[in-house]
């Protein structure tokens, strides 16, 4: 089964996506922040799941090979991006996988259009916190130019790809693939890499707290939902994603055991076997 790749325009942009499977229920995938893609975070997943599903993952605005404008990008603006991006491909309801800031979109349509949401599947989401790690420290961090200057030094050379890599995303270096790396070195030599990120940063954060936390409302997600989270992300700790779990009504859990937070490139196998299960259920 081959991974297809397509152009739409929604909301005057050009925008990629990939597309795998030609049968069953339509799954959308979105992908994290930072240098992020389709392809980066889901091409390993795409084909697993489309053996029973019809597949999307769309490059969200300002990454990948989507058109990058320059907006102010917030949670809010992706959500009413996927709206479209679902109305553009006569999708009328989806599952929805969503990693990192992917999952804090996939929560917030979940919220906004519940009719249109089959199945949730948050995957170190974002938006379950009401502050990140240092929150003060980050805060005054996203703020000044150094966020900027941070992807210059990372684009520099493989090795800080690796190391950067290692820091957060992939708990060992035996799971860390040459070829991973030499993707993600790619992507980061695009001069817009990070850009869409620091816009959003700068927004969600302010000196008190985060402006996307779904915990308040979180009580009103009744759809299926499964969380999955690596047992070892810093960025989102697990006790965060278990609060998340009591507060959805009948939601399930699943820790990835040693994994960071990228479980889809960490730990592939485990985690097209947990994500297939749930939504072939």
């Amino acid at each position: 089964m081959s991974i297809t790749s397509h152009w739409v325009t929604v909301q005057g942009l050009k925008i990629h996506y990939l597309a795998a499977g030609e049968t069953g229920s339509p799954v959308v995938l979105l992908h994290g922040a930072g240098v992020d893609s389709a392809s980066l975070s889901w091409r390993l997943t795409l084909e697993p799941l489309a053996e029973t599903h019809r597949v999307f993952a769309p490059d969200l605005p300002g990454y990948g090979q989507s058109a990058k404008p320059d907006v102010q990008y917030n949670t809010d603006f992706y959500i009413d991006f996927m709206i479209q991006f679902l109305d553009a491909l006569q999708l009328q309801k989806v599952s929805l996988v969503g990693l990192s800031m992917g999952g804090a979109i996939a929560l917030g349509l979940t919220l906004r259009c519940p009719d249109r949401v089959e199945r949730l599947v948050p995957v170190d989401a974002y938006g379950l916190m009401p502050k990140v790690a240092w929150h003060k420290l980050s805060y005054l961090y996203v703020i000044t130019p150094l966020n900027e200057w941070s992807y210059w030094f990372f684009k520099r050379s493989k090795s800080m790809v690796r190391w950067s890599l290692l820091s957060s995303l992939i708990s060992s270096p035996d799971r860390l693939s040459e070829e991973l790396v030499n993707e993600v070195y790619q992507a980061a030599q695009d001069p817009s890499a990070g850009k869409a990120f620091a816009s959003y940063q700068r927004f969600d954060l302010d000196w008190q707290g985060l402006r996307t936390n779904y915990l308040d409302r979180l009580h009103e997600i009744v759809v299926p939902t499964l969380f999955v989270n690596g047992e070892k992300d810093a960025g989102v700790p697990v006790k965060y994603v278990q609060q998340a779990h009591d507060l959805v009504k009948d939601s399930r859990l699943y820790i990835m055991p040693e994994c960071k937070h990228w479980p889809q490139r960490d730990k592939t196998e485990e985690f097209n076997r947990v994500v297939k299960d749930f939504l072939d259920a």
